[in-house]
This record gives structure tokens, C-alpha cells and sequence, in this order.
């Protein structure tokens, strides 16, 4: 799943230490998230929702072979 936290956490100007402290992970899970290793579960989307004030598919946006698989 693509996402665009890198992009929003850059414009907060905050640090992927200063994301992680805000969401309660760790550092190593915003990098995992911004490099695409690692999906979020369903109460961490909604806490970045809330965070960046946008609407969860406006952060993540699956990528082609997941909407074929979807259909």
C-alpha cells in the first residue's frame, strides 16, 4: 500500500522520532510505514487520520495489484 506519510510528516516538520512519540510506536515502525514495509492496523490509520486531519484514503492508496485482487 502506497502512503504519503513521509510527505505530511515533512510539512509538520517533525521528525519520524517526533511521529512515532505523537502515535505511540516506535521510530522503526514510521520508517517501516513510509517505506511501504509495513501496513498499518485499522486503529493506527484512524490515529493518523485524526493526526493529519484527512480522511484515511487521502493518506493511504492501495496499490494496483490490491485493487485487482479485489474484484
Amino acid at each position: 500500500m502506497e502512503n504519503r506519510i513521509r510527505e505530511l510528516r515533512a510539512v509538520k516538520r517533525w521528525s519520524q522520532a517526533d511521529l512515532a512519540q505523537k502515535l505511540g510506536v516506535s521510530r522503526q515502525t514510521v520508517n517501516a510505514l513510509e517505506t511501504g514495509k509495513y501496513d498499518p492496523s485499522l486503529p493506527l490509520a484512524f490515529k493518523l487520520s485524526r493526526m493529519f486531519g484527512l480522511n484515511i484514503e487521502n493518506i493511504f492508496t492501495p496499490e494496483l495489484e490490491d485493487l485487482k485482487e479485489a474484484s
